[in-house]
């Protein structure tokens, strides 16, 4: 995506006028679906996901002949206050398997098909604490928000998004707890599988960080709290909104990125399925707050986009079951009218 932004009014100009579903496709679809050879609504959440594509990608049948992966990784002041059970340099660790195709994500983009892209974004500078001060300036926030924007081209016809940063369950927290309000420990889980004082300790890094910037309009909060990883997702996402391209979200530290999107604009997230729904307690609290139900609940909590890119698997037959079954007229089969 190739819209030039400089600015958060640059973001929220955007945000105002966001392209809807096609009404169109959307309509081809409910024609179709109702005449297949099968009880209505018995495919359950299926039929949701072959629905959600049409009126998303604008046609109709739709298809996946490009479903695209972006992994962004990025590094967290905070995480020099001990909030997570890794050091940092993991981080960088991570981005090498990634791009030797030896971590999970690598193994399921393989398995359904998608193609995998890996961005790294000056994991040689962390984030400032957020704790004394804005995780990034204005111009560092719009920069990695525009990688992100930049990161997708126009034929993906599904967008998987991750991420990968040690601490970064910490910013995850912070920010729906600055959105919607409750206590730290309401938001905070163990990520990587912190102990107990390392538990606390978290909790107290998030409430602190929220004292300092709660209040602030919602791209402030992913300014102030987040981190570049998490700025780029939010840019993807919106990218995706202006080119109607449905995307899936990881888990907890994917939705939150794109939460202040949902809370700046009403409605920004509705090309957006969650896809699973992480072990973190937070993220069930968070997509409660974005009426968001997710596809897949296997308790992962690795990140790396591997829930995303799991439920591509769902939308895969969810297209094969509208496209490919027969009508009752078409298999000869009495319609229980």
């Amino acid at each position: 995506m190739t819209t030039s932004i400089s600015s958060l009014a640059d973001v929220t100009a955007l945000l105002a006028d966001l392209p809807g579903p096609d009404r169109a496709a959307a309509d081809s679809w409910a024609a179709r679906e109702p005449q297949l050879t099968k009880p209505a609504g018995s495919l359950g959440r299926l039929e949701e996901i072959s629905a959600w594509m049409a009126a998303w990608q604008g046609r109709h049948p739709p298809r996946l002949d490009n479903p695209r992966a972006r992994v962004f990784a990025g590094n967290h002041g905070v995480a020099a206050l001990g909030v997570s059970a890794f050091p940092p340099e993991v981080t960088v660790q991570m981005v090498a398997n990634f791009r030797h195709g030896g971590a999970a994500i690598n193994q399921l983009c393989r398995t359904f098909g998608i193609e995998l892209q890996v961005a790294a974004l000056d994991l040689d500078r962390p984030t400032a604490d957020f704790t004394q001060a804005p995780a990034m300036g204005e111009a560092e926030f719009i920069a990695a928000f525009a990688a992100g924007m930049a990161s997708v081209p126009a034929d993906t016809d599904l967008l998987v998004l991750g991420e990968m940063g040690i601490g970064n369950t910490t910013p995850a927290a912070a920010i729906p707890m600055a959105l919607y309000g409750g206590d730290a420990a309401f938001w905070v889980g163990r990520g990587t599988g912190i102990d107990e004082p390392g538990l606390a300790r978290k909790a107290e890094v998030v409430a602190a960080g929220t004292a300092r910037h709660r209040g602030q309009p919602p791209l402030e909060i992913l300014r102030r709290l987040g981190g570049r990883e998490l700025a780029a997702i939010a840019g993807a996402v919106l990218a995706a909104r202006l080119g109607r391209i449905p995307v899936l979200l990881d888990g907890y530290v994917c939705t939150a990125a794109a939460a202040p999107l949902e809370a700046a604009r009403p409605g920004a997230l509705d090309h957006c399925l969650v896809a699973h729904a992480s072990a973190e307690p937070g993220h069930r609290r968070l997509m409660e707050k974005l009426g968001k139900a997710p596809l897949l609940d296997l308790g992962m909590r690795l990140g790396e986009a591997s829930g995303a890119a799991l439920a591509v698997g769902l939308v895969r037959a969810a297209l094969a079951c509208h496209t490919g079954m027969a009508t009752f007229a078409e298999a000869g089969v009495s319609d229980k009218d």
